[in-house]
């Protein structure tokens, strides 16, 4: 079977998406695409999948008889209402973080799914796929004994000057967020934050950079370096101290190089190069699953756990070092 798919949002994700799916993966092809821009998806179309039809909504791509799986690359604000209509119509729905802006969004679609019966929906939090975390995930759940503390760090070389410092936890922390908890196999109970002097290149409305620390309900303490202008490069790091020993998360490879007398590799700068890999196993898990008429890797409910998760790392923020408790509702059966 060769899944039909349709593309909702043709910016940046969503074009390189559908290139993915039309020439670098098995088992679908891209039928449809939808923008508020019509010129991006025009361009789409033209470049990457000339037989797929424009819809001037996502409503109507995802209603379309052609379409038998949809993904949400569009804007933010819009996945909820996206994701609502593609479970609505019983059609499995691949949705780029996050999930919804809000965390009573994001509990409105656990309730449709939940209500729908059968798991439809799949979060882009493409680190699960990441073959340095895969790895690490292995050696975490069988090699260095039970997990004490985590020592993590997420590096930007540069950010635009409208990012705020909220940001650092709804735009860029919220990858560590899923990743960890899928890492330990565990929640989150509280979160603090944590900020030293800021950075040269900070500015009046970015307190850059910032500390956040997790605590887990199995007692793990979790520490998340967050320097979004540290100029040097684009550097994901994480390091799991165990009972009986310590696992790091591999670099990317790179070519060591004995120069000018000098020992040195490169580091990345761009973090669509560090993850281009992880993207194509994570939509070809998607296109796998949907050709059941269901979906894999991470679910609504890890959407819901993680806006509820960056809302109490914003309002720790906001309290000076104080711990800011994570309440987290009971997992519905369907996501066990």
């Amino acid at each position: 079977m060769t899944v039909r798919i349709g593309v909702i949002g043709t910016g940046a994700i969503g074009r390189d998406h559908a290139r993915r799916i039309n020439q670098v993966l098995g088992g679908a092809t891209v039928v449809a695409l939808s923008d508020v821009n019509r010129a991006s998806a025009e361009a789409v179309k033209s470049d990457i999948a000339p037989d797929a039809a424009i819809f001037t909504t996502g409503e109507e791509l995802i209603s379309s008889p052609d379409v038998d799986a949809v993904l949400v690359t569009s804007w933010g604000a819009t996945h909820e209402q996206y994701v609502l209509a593609a479970i609505a119509a019983g059609k499995p729905c691949f949705c780029e973080k996050p999930l919804a802006t809000t965390a009573d969004g994001a509990k409105r679609i656990v309730d449709a799914e939940v209500a729908h019966g059968k798991r439809l929906v799949q979060v882009g939090f493409m680190r699960r796929y990441d073959a340095g975390y895969v790895a690490l995930k292995q050696f975490v759940d069988t090699k260095i004994g039970a997990p004490i503390m985590v020592h993590a760090a997420h590096r930007n070389p540069a950010v635009p000057e409208q990012y705020v410092t909220p940001m650092a936890i709804h735009d860029t922390m919220i990858h560590e967020i899923d990743v960890l908890r899928w890492l330990l196999d565990d929640d989150y109970v509280s979160a603090r934050v944590l900020f030293p002097r800021s950075a040269a290149r900070s500015h009046v409305r970015l307190r850059d950079p910032q500390i956040v620390i997790l605590e887990t309900a199995k007692g793990t303490i979790i520490d998340v370096e967050i320097f979004v202008n540290c100029h040097y490069g684009y550097d994901i790091q994480c390091e799991v101290v165990g009972e009986d020993g310590v696992a790091t998360l591999p670099e990317p490879m790179a070519i060591q190089t004995r120069l000018g007398a000098k020992l040195q590799n490169d580091i990345l700068t761009d973090w669509k190069d560090r993850f281009i890999a992880s993207y194509d196993v994570e939509l070809q898990d998607f296109i796998n699953a949907a050709a059941k008429g269901t979906a894999a890797g991470p679910n609504s409910w890890d959407g819901y756990v993680a806006a509820i998760t960056s809302d109490a790392c914003v309002a720790a923020q906001e309290a000076e070092g104080a711990a800011v408790a994570i309440n987290l509702p009971t997992r519905p059966a369907l996501y066990n």
